[in-house]
């Protein structure tokens, strides 16, 4: 997994991948958000819940934390082993929505997890056991506080914007 530097260097990479990832939108008319092609196993719409679901999660563990309340990895409703339940979840939270809803709202989390980023020193975003969310997410990994954000905005951006190249070059 990367490294970075600092939180300027976290926030710039987030903001690069970010913008190359939600650009692939723009050329997609909402008429086909929901079309579904069998090469992609997403649809347009469920590729940006998907994105918009984790990102709400991150900034919910974070606040749930800084309020004092018990946290609940990686959601109150899901255990770690029913990810294809959470993000049936997500679709069906989210991909009702437009694709410029969706972006918004993406955009929105993308610009609060920024804000997050900024609160915390630099200690607590790259040293371990920092957050009790982050130490309770995983069972025998140590993972730092960037590393959830990493894992949850730069990753997925570049694998998720491959896909919707894919979906694309398919449906368009």
């Amino acid at each position: 997994m990367r490294v970075y530097k600092d939180k300027e260097e976290l926030k710039a990479e987030i903001n690069k991948t970010f913008k190359k990832y939600i650009s692939e939108f723009d050329d997609i008319p909402e008429t086909l958000k929901d079309k579904r092609v069998s090469e992609v196993d997403r649809t347009p719409a469920e590729n940006l819940a998907y994105q918009v679901g984790w990102t709400t999660l991150v900034l919910k563990w974070e606040e749930d934390e800084r309020r004092g309340l018990q946290v609940k990895t990686p959601s109150d409703k899901f255990k770690w082993n029913q990810l294809g339940e959470l993000y049936q979840w997500f679709t069906d939270t989210y991909a009702h929505l437009s694709l410029q809803e969706l972006k918004s709202k993406l955009n929105g989390n993308i610009n609060a997890i920024y804000d997050m980023i900024d609160s915390l020193s630099e200690e607590e975003l790259f040293k371990p056991h920092m957050r009790k969310w982050a130490d309770e997410a995983t069972k025998t990994a140590v993972w730092e506080v960037y590393k959830f954000i990493h894992v949850n905005t730069v990753a997925p951006f570049g694998t998720f914007r491959t896909k919707i190249r894919k979906w694309k070059k398919i449906a368009l």
